[in-house]
């Protein structure tokens, strides 16, 4: 175990609170909603509380544990951007160097002005796209399934689907995300998107390495993350969870993925930095204790702590919140009062986001209802595994904020 467990009131916990943590999320198992899910709760540097409820699977499977592997999706996101920081920290790019420094196909990216995802009208962009927008989400990249704009179709109908991009590699998904307009000029508005994909790319070009191997050379070894992949090995499938998808017009709920038949196998090519991880409560734990720690956990350093206090700033014009800056109604956390940094959002207003929360509060999740969030005011880090999409099917990310926020007495 990375960190040591302790008595929740000797880490400022309320015990009988926090213990209510299982019951409260054991309607969602025992009312089928859920499979199971697992919650760790760590404050100073020791685990103040962990619980495992339900199984890998709605009907079957196993019990969980810090050790099942899950599909954490975008919670990849800030690993991939971290990385990126990495080299940027070696002198091998610049936050405002230009996405066409890398990858030449975007140097001359237009932007949809009008008509339909067949028959269209386009516009100059007002300047190059960034890595900073990339990194920001204000690209002017989308996604698939927005289903807010002509261009989501063109993606659609190119088959750039995100994570699921299984016939694509990274290379071949920039190739043709050159070929689609953009949503708007880069730098105008937020909007949640590939854009970490293409960093992914901006990785391997940068680093002459594949992402797998970056991460797995520069990330995932030095930390000890020994189950954090984009592929799983037949003698780990056993630890593999089941993955479902609820239907928001029927209502009903299917399996998407599992052990037997899954998207994960070797020899996958689409390594997506925005969302093709695989992981456990025990390695993710690890990531998140050195973002809480300034880039250094068991004596490894992988960042400056002044690097990573610069992406844990809002980096949105002016301050502005996701609710003011965004054009898509779709992302991981709720817009009020949260603004975006380098890789993941953080909350720049607490009396906004409708939850208890603190100020500079950083936080991501993944589409099947994974999460994880720091606390630097309150030296609390929080993760939570289940594999359920969409992930805003049930409010079970502020649920848990409340809960923990609730047994927190100092």
């Amino acid at each position: 175990m990375t960190l040591p467990f302790e008595q929740p009131e000797n880490l400022g916990f309320d015990p009988e609170r926090i213990a209510k943590l299982p019951t409260f999320f054991q309607s969602y198992i025992d009312s089928g909603r859920l499979p199971g899910a697992g919650i760790v709760v760590a404050r100073h540097g020791k685990i103040a509380h962990s619980s495992f409820i339900g199984s890998s699977a709605m009907d079957g499977g196993f019990k969980l544990d810090f050790d099942s592997i899950f599909r954490i999706y975008s919670m990849t996101k800030p690993i991939t951007s971290m990385a990126l920081m990495m080299l940027y920290e070696r002198g091998l790019c610049q936050l405002y160097d230009p996405v066409s420094k890398f990858i030449p196909s975007f140097k001359d990216l237009v932007v949809f002005d009008s008509g339909t995802s067949r028959d269209f009208k386009t516009r100059d962009t007002d300047r190059e796209m960034t890595i900073h927008d990339l990194l920001t989400h204000q690209s002017g990249l989308t996604y698939d399934f927005m289903l807010a704009s002509p261009v989501d179709a063109m993606y659609r109908n190119l088959n750039v689907n995100g994570a699921r991009s299984e016939s694509l590699n990274l290379e071949e998904l920039c190739d043709k995300l050159s070929e689609i307009p953009l949503v708007f000029s880069p730098g105008d508005r937020w909007n949640y998107s590939v854009s970490t994909d293409v960093v992914g790319r901006i990785i391997e070009v940068i680093s002459g390495k594949s992402l797998d191997e970056f991460m797995q050379d520069e990330i995932f070894t030095p930390l000890k993350m020994v189950d954090t992949s984009f592929t799983i090995p037949d003698e780990k499938l056993s630890r593999l969870t089941h993955n479902y998808a609820k239907d928001p017009l029927s209502g009903k709920t299917k399996q998407v993925d599992s052990p037997d038949r899954t998207i994960y196998a070797p020899g996958r090519e689409f390594l997506s930095g925005g969302g093709g991880l695989l992981s456990t409560i025990q390695d993710y734990m690890r990531f998140t204790q050195l973002l809480h720690s300034g880039g250094i956990l068991d004596g490894v350093r992988l960042l400056s702590p002044h690097t990573l206090q610069m992406m844990r700033m809002n980096h949105l014009p002016n301050n502005e919140t996701l609710m003011q800056r965004a054009s898509g109604s779709f992302s991981e956390v709720s817009y009020g009062g949260t603004g975006f940094g380098l890789g993941f959002s953080v909350v720049t207003d607490p009396s906004q986001t409708a939850t208890v929360s603190f100020q500079g509060n950083y936080s991501w999740g993944g589409m099947a209802s994974t999460f994880f969030w720091n606390d630097p005011i309150n030296d609390i880090t929080t993760i939570f595994m289940t594999q359920l999409m969409p992930s805003g099917t049930y409010p079970v990310r502020p649920q848990l904020s409340q809960l923990v926020y609730a047994s927190l007495m100092e």
